[in-house]
């Protein structure tokens, strides 16, 4: 088992959020009297095993200074990259550098995770050799579109069976090392890997799933904020997220 005190949260945050259409990033709008990416740190650090925080930022960010970002963590920016996995990468190596063993990876517009989902999935990846994430089991029926069709004009290929298939969420808790060592390797920018754990399982390893809540959702369509509003502002009755 991993050492406890060792876990730093990492949080990519230098996207654009283009599929919100926004003129500023999605982790810039205000919920709820705060930022997205105010609510999400103060999410990820509801467990006091989270000691500090590394928050992976645009060169050219300049409105970070003017977050409010209370927490019992030390709080660090760092110059994210290019795709989500260099980001991601950046982050890891600061919390390295400093010191931390496993790092807990969230997404910068997933303001609405709660306390309990947070503290099992920081439990099962301290207790599994290849980390675990929070996820959903698909509901959903899932249809496969013709590929030759254009995207506005989709048809159905067909149905897939949903039978162990799971929607993957963040937080997703890892040994900082081996998340380091298979982003290196496989190359931060490499279209196969959409997630932390996606970059575990081509090298081999098999994460847990902690299964996660429907509210735990990430801001990425017009409408998505409404939701995450309601859920911030109405919903919760013990609020870790605001």
């Amino acid at each position: 088992m991993q050492n406890v005190a060792g876990v730093a949260a990492v949080i990519p945050a230098a996207g654009v959020g283009s599929r919100m259409g926004l003129s500023e990033p999605k982790q810039y709008l205000q919920l709820a009297g705060q930022t997205v990416l105010e609510h999400s740190v103060a999410a990820v650090t509801s467990d006091t095993r989270v000691q500090a925080v590394y928050i992976a930022i645009a060169a050219d960010d300049q409105r970070v200074t003017s977050l409010n970002l209370k927490s019992h963590c030390d709080i660090h920016f760092v110059q994210g990259g290019s795709s989500r996995a260099a980001s991601v990468l950046a982050g890891v190596k600061q919390a390295q550098v400093d010191g931390f063993t496993t790092v807990v990876v969230h997404d910068a517009a997933r303001p609405c995770l709660q306390a309990d989902e947070l503290s099992a999935v920081i439990s099962a990846g301290l207790s599994n050799a290849d980390g675990a994430i929070l996820a959903l089991p698909l509901a959903d029926t899932v249809k496969r579109a013709c590929s030759d069709d254009s995207e506005a004009a989709k048809r159905i290929a067909t149905s897939v069976a949903r039978d162990n298939l799971w929607r993957a969420l963040t937080p997703q808790v890892f040994n900082a090392e081996q998340l380091c060592q298979a982003l290196e390797q496989l190359g931060a920018d490499n279209p196969s890997i959409t997630d932390e754990a996606s970059a575990i399982e081509l090298l081999g390893g098999h994460p847990l799933l902690v299964p996660g809540r429907q509210t735990n959702i990430k801001i990425t369509q017009p409408g998505d904020e409404q939701l995450a509003t309601l859920y911030l502002t109405t919903l919760f009755k013990e609020p870790t997220c605001v």
